[in-house]
């Protein structure tokens, strides 16, 4: 099979909605609401007789993307750029999309981007027949650990959150921190201690603080034991950062400043990183996020990994990301805790003991029932 030939022919979304299994909320407000379905932009790219499939996770309250913005993007700006070029090309594609959607002050709509960059790979591994880490030539790691979120949950609460996710054999806890005052925020974090005494732990703010009360509130959680301090200050004070990672008794974990590799350029530059977060719809797709985790590679900084509460689709292509950088680290990619991705057939994507297989199948490894999702979409 060769991909020389292989032109994008057609570009589908589709918002599914999927059942929510449990409640879940950041610094920002309510992300998934029991009871009430979660939505996701699925995308179907064609090329021939070749097709990919990819995700985007609408999180207003993480980001400005919503369910409505991004299908209106890929529909009617990202699709028709990129219609008749050549589907490997997916260097090209991004700078295509740059033109289409500028970057202006952020990286510009990249769940959407993430979306479309997603099924093209995806397309190429299956035109090929071989898993994202052989289309890279990049597989360090076959199994990835994984993270049980608590959120939202008071220190009352907090044990039985913890007890769940033991039972289902998770040994690592990420607590979401700047949904109440300090004093509780706090409590919380030290109740989650006290129910898994030895578990690695660490703890985000979704850029929750200042800078005065984000090395007030390190001190205190360098005594609980927590490994990473991800994202306490705005997203652009780069300054702060800066500052604050001279301060903090605890290393500060950059997620949302590195939307771009030119972001993880300049914090290298300025000496204000200790630790990058790799997250794959935050940083417009698999493209980016290769170019991203190598330069923090190549750089010395510490990479770790998350992602947007990303059905089996993100899932599945975050785990590939990760596998190739060897992320060994338990990471925080909590779809499977809080939605079901009821449009996989199969067990495409295997989570037990509190750990991910890192899927073989050809692209990202996961079967899209592509009837169901035709008739679920909205």
């Amino acid at each position: 099979m060769t991909l020389a030939g292989l032109t994008i022919d057609r570009v589908e979304t589709f918002a599914v909605p999927l059942p929510t299994l449990r409640a879940f909320g950041v610094a920002g407000g309510s992300i998934a609401v029991v009871g009430k379905p979660s939505i996701r932009i699925l995308v179907k790219v064609t090329a021939g007789d070749h097709f990919g499939w990819g995700e985007a996770t609408p999180i207003p309250a993480w980001t400005y993307e919503t369910r409505e913005s991004i299908v209106s993007t890929i529909d009617g700006y990202l699709a028709p750029a990129i219609i008749g070029r050549p589907a490997w090309d997916l260097d090209g594609v991004t700078s295509v999309f740059d033109r289409a959607i500028n970057r202006g002050f952020s990286i510009g709509a990249p769940l959407a981007k993430c979306a479309v960059d997603m099924a093209l790979h995806d397309l190429l591994g299956r035109a090929l027949g071989v898993s994202l880490g052989v289309l890279w030539g990049q597989r360090r790691l076959e199994e990835i650990q994984l993270g049980w979120v608590v959120s939202g949950q008071g220190p009352d609460e907090v044990a039985a959150a913890v007890a769940e996710g033991q039972s289902l054999g998770y040994q690592a806890f990420k607590v979401k921190i700047g949904l109440h005052s300090e004093a509780e925020d706090l409590a919380i974090v030290a109740a989650v201690r006290k129910a898994a005494p030895d578990a690695p732990l660490w703890v985000d703010a979704n850029q929750a603080y200042s800078v005065a009360e984000a090395v007030r509130i390190s001190k205190a959680l360098d005594g609980l034991g927590v490994t990473a301090f991800e994202q306490p200050l705005p997203a652009n004070d780069v300054a702060g950062l800066q500052r604050l990672r001279d301060l903090s008794a605890v290393p500060v974990a950059l997620d949302e400043s590195l939307r771009h590799p030119t972001d993880m350029a300049t914090f290298v530059r300025l000496g204000a990183v200790d630790v990058a977060i790799a997250k794959v719809q935050r940083s417009g797709g698999l493209t980016l996020s290769r170019r991203l985790c190598q330069l923090a590679e190549d750089s010395g900084v510490r990479l770790m990994g998350s992602g947007l509460t990303d059905s089996d689709l993100g899932l599945a292509a975050s785990l590939h990301l990760f596998s190739a950088f060897g992320i060994s680290t338990p990471v925080d990619l909590n779809g499977r805790q809080f939605i079901d991705s009821v449009y996989a057939t199969g067990n495409t994507v295997k989570v037990a003991n509190g750990a991910a297989a890192v899927p073989t199948g050809p692209g990202l490894g996961v079967e899209v029932d592509e009837d169901l999702v035709r008739s679920l979409a909205t």
